[in-house]
């Protein structure tokens, strides 16, 4: 199961994800088109196409921690303590 932690940049907030997605599970590529991540969503139709949508039970496992990953690289950060602390446990940021 996924765990939820917030991310800020500047004055917005964001969802972040680390986990399994149980939502990407059932739903394939259209949680990467909900949240605006127009690679991953391409990405995941093509490889939909090729395997038939049996793609989504291994995307499922990692997507969170990439969509999470790549909102780190563009400028957010954790935005209290307790998502700070998840995302070092995970090994995605450093003290």
């Amino acid at each position: 199961m996924a765990t939820e932690l917030s991310l800020k940049k500047g004055n917005l907030t964001k969802k972040g994800l680390v986990g399994f997605s149980w939502t990407t599970f059932f739903f394939g590529l259209f949680v990467p088109l909900f949240r605006g991540d127009w690679l991953w969503a391409i990405i995941m139709f093509v490889v939909g196409c090729v395997t038939c949508g049996v793609s989504n039970i291994v995307l499922a496992f990692f997507y969170n921690k990439v969509y999470t990953s790549k909102l780190l690289e563009n400028g957010w950060e954790p935005a209290d303590e307790h998502s700070k602390k998840i995302l070092i446990e995970k090994g995605m940021i450093t003290e």
